[in-house]
């Protein structure tokens, strides 16, 4: 379990990090979130820099599933059959 947990915790702060100065770079330096993409783009980096961190978000979750779902899984089952023995 304080394998998992350690994972686990792990890739939170990651994520929060990751939130945490997309917040941080909205609220000190809003004009860089405004500023277009590139010359004839209407989207703005700010946008950009949201789709990116949902993708993120997704990808660190499929991360922690494939882990959970393999290692933490056959360990669970081992320490399951050694205790009914």
């Amino acid at each position: 379990m304080s394998k998992r947990n350690r994972f686990a915790v792990l890739l939170s702060i990651i994520v929060l990090g990751v939130y945490y100065t997309y917040v941080m770079v909205a609220t000190l330096a809003p004009d860089t979130f405004a500023a277009p993409i590139g010359e004839g783009y209407t989207w703005c980096i700010g946008l950009l820099a949201g789709f990116l961190i949902q993708a993120f978000a997704f990808v660190m979750t499929g991360v922690y599933v494939r882990r959970a779902n393999g290692e933490f899984d056959a360990i669970n089952r081992t320490l399951i059959e050694e205790a009914g023995r």
